[in-house]
């Protein structure tokens, strides 16, 4: 194939396209160029399905080059790792849109791979993988139910941007990641600060309008140079074997699904299962293919149950939230705890308070960053009632866990206001739907106990849809059901004011921007009615901190004294951080944090860091330390550095015939500063200070 181009205007940059120059033993590969950030993406289909395959094989690697930003990797290896947990959010965020757009019933394995290039450290490579997975697939002869394209909004001074650059997003209010095709939106991401639901929805609508011309274009492109689609063999259930298992199981079904318990439910399905399978292997049938009738059948029955009978199958009406329970300092040493149970979803989040010095560094293409506040996700088995192996988290968890802390990032005091790194850890005890939802309450409480001063508390309701011809009808709080036999994840997250995050996935192959208004509406809904009851439980956050968490303060010395601070090689901080066991971290600016579980010793060191940052002052107080004895004095420090005399007519009220008898090298007592001469040379008197500040 010879090189094919396609170029186009697509915000500030030029958006280009290209295939047949790069990987083209992949079954479809494309180049995708904006400014200076290069993404190469590759799609590949075995020939063979892999036998008692029960799912749809697709998997998006994402791999950022560190040549592609001109540097060497670090560590003892010098070369590229584990996938980063900004490589695997963007792997993602090329999954979640295109997994809907293949044909029902494929299970080739299918892997797209997106490499990055190169990196201008303006443009984020993450949209042009998504672009470039769309292509790929489009022009390959790999079944997909394309094209799409997808897009990054932004807003500065209430104008939209389309694919802003890092230093635009740092200015805006708005984050929102469009992908759509030519009938509506495929997937949603968004973070953002207290938005209302109508600002969100004008800035899909604006991604929306400006994505449908690199639609028609890859349309074009995959006319023009696209390869024949190649003939597969899809799975499909024997309609006789389905309506043998429906026989059976419709009745049975409707009593399973009466039982309250979710561990009871899925106890019933698993023993129709083993009586299904009993009954039709003996007649050639494979259990796989029960197991998939069965699921079809259940399919069936939950959403006619909804679509026909307009009930859920727990009998709630669409808008109803299951009950919810809300609880606070629930574990006794750690700095702040929040319980958030809703329905047979439960979320126990536990924040932990931490100093400068923990701060979670991060490499990335664009550059070296600080992280001070994070929130971990983490899914155990024994939620679900399972058993698997424990080996860290996995991408699922790592979605969950970004998710809700972009969510909460926009609640979260300045470094200014609370010079904490703050860390808050999600364990999920139990999982019914929307545990990530349940993480950001939880965490809200959690947040709230610790004494961090959030400006407000947030939480966050999942939507489903249920979505037939013309009719659809939208479920709020989700259970694992609807979830499953649903067409839609909505999960909408915020405060009182507005929205602060936004992740849709989807099913089926889109939803037009009619319904995802009244998502938006019944989201702020539910979103309201559970914030009321995190309120009830705790109405905002803790005026004290916890004992057991450290105290920082921070104070301001003179930047051009902070070489006197850190002493020669670092001599001075360090005895100060030896004698009162503080941590303290030195800024440029002059700002010093000061960090101990003992305020004593936070007093200690401030005492000593101000000794030595502020200027000597005529008539203060100073605790003095004999240096050095003369015949006509004692030279004393009273500060790193810094050394006056207490002249023998200053060291006692009468007549002082020998220095030595009065003071001896390596006294401490205290000195009054009672002049400093034109040379800065400092005058002390010991006899001077008051009577109430001399030692018992």
């Amino acid at each position: 194939m010879q090189n094919n181009i396609l170029k186009f205007k697509f915000g500030n940059e030029d958006l280009i396209l290209e295939t047949g120059k790069l990987a083209k033993q992949a079954n479809g590969s494309v180049t995708v160029q904006y400014g200076g950030t290069v993404v190469l993406v590759t799609a590949c289909m075995s020939r063979e399905i892999r036998a008692g395959l029960g799912f749809f094989p697709l998997t998006v690697e994402y791999q950022e080059k560190t040549y592609a930003a001109g540097r060497i990797p670090g560590g003892f290896f010098k070369r590229e790792g584990r996938p980063s947990q900004s490589e695997i959010l963007a792997a993602r965020l090329v999954d979640r849109p295109i997994r809907p757009l293949f044909p029902e019933g494929l299970l080739n394995d299918i892997q797209v791979v997106a490499i990055v290039l190169s990196s201008d450290g303006e443009n984020d490579p993450d949209i042009l993988a998504v672009i470039g997975a769309s292509a790929a697939l489009s022009i390959s002869d790999i079944p997909f139910n394309g094209p799409l394209a997808a897009c990054r909004v932004a807003r500065v001074n209430n104008q939209f941007i389309l694919n802003p650059t890092y230093s635009e997003l740092d200015n805006s209010d708005l984050d929102v990641v469009v992908v759509a095709n030519s009938k509506g939106v495929v997937m949603l991401e968004c973070k953002s600060k207290e938005i209302e639901e109508s600002e969100f929805l004008e800035a899909v609508k604006f991604g929306f309008g400006h994505l449908q011309e690199l639609i028609s274009l890859q349309e074009q492109f995959q006319k023009e140079i696209g390869k024949k689609k190649l003939e597969v063999q899809y799975k499909k259930i024997d309609p006789d074997l389905e309506k043998k298992v429906e026989e059976l199981s419709k009745e049975r079904l409707l009593e399973i699904y009466k039982l309250t318990g979710k561990e009871e439910q899925e106890e019933g399905v698993a023993l129709l299962s083993k009586d299904l399978e009993e009954k039709f292997t003996p007649d050639g049938h494979e259990v796989a293919d029960i197991k998939t009738a069965l699921h079809e059948i259940e399919k069936k029955q939950v959403r006619a149950k909804i679509l026909n009978e307009n009930r859920r199958i727990d009998n709630r009406g669409f808008k109803d939230i299951r009950p919810i329970t809300c609880e606070v300092a629930a574990l006794p040493r750690t700095h702040g705890s929040g319980i958030f149970t809703r329905g047979s979803t439960q979320s126990l989040a536990v924040t932990t308070l931490g100093t400068g010095e923990d701060e979670q560094m991060i490499e990335a293409l664009e550059g070296k960053s600080y992280k001070s506040f994070m929130l971990h996700y983490s899914f155990p088995p024994f939620s679900v009632g399972e058993t698997r192996p424990m080996r860290g988290p996995g991408r699922r968890e790592i979605g969950h866990g970004a998710l809700a802390e972009r969510a909460l990032m926009a609640v979260m005091p300045s470094k200014e206001k609370f010079p904490y790194t703050v860390r808050v850890v999600s364990e999920i005890l139990e999982s019914n739907g929307s545990s990530s939802m349940a993480t950001i309450c939880a965490a809200t409480l959690s947040l709230m106990d610790a004494g961090v001063p959030i400006k407000d508390a947030v939480a966050g309701v999942a939507l489903g849809l249920i979505k037939e011809g013309k009719k659809a009808v939208i479920l709020t709080d989700i259970t694992g059901l609807e979830d499953h036999f649903g067409d839609m994840d909505f999960k909408v997250a915020g405060t009182k004011k507005g929205i602060t995050a936004v992740q849709m996935d989807l099913k089926i192959s889109w939803v037009d921007l009619d319904l995802l208004d009244s998502c938006l509406l019944q989201a702020k809904e539910g979103r309201l009615f559970i914030l009321d009851k995190i309120s009830a439980a705790l109405a905002g956050p803790r005026e004290e901190l916890s004992a057991y968490a450290p105290r920082i303060d921070v104070i301001k010395v003179n930047p051009e004294k902070i070489g006197g601070l850190i002493g020669p090689g670092g001599k001075t901080i360090k005895k100060i951080i030896a004698e009162t066991e503080a941590k303290i971290d030195i800024q440029d600016d002059g700002s010093v944090f000061v960090a101990s579980n003992d305020p004593k010793k936070s007093d200690a060191a401030i005492a000593m860091i101000r000794a030595i940052t502020d200027d000597v002052e005529v008539n203060r107080i100073y605790l003095g330390k004999v240096k050095r004895v003369t015949n006509f004095g004692a030279f004393c420090e009273i500060a790193p550095g810094k050394e006056g005399l207490v002249h023998v007519s200053e060291l006692a009220g009468s007549f002082v015939k020998n220095v030595e008898d009065v003071v001896k090298l390596g006294d401490e007592f205290k000195v009054k500063v009672i002049g400093i001469d034109e040379l800065g040379r400092i005058k002390l008197s010991k006899k001077q200070v008051p009577l109430e500040n001399t030692d018992s």
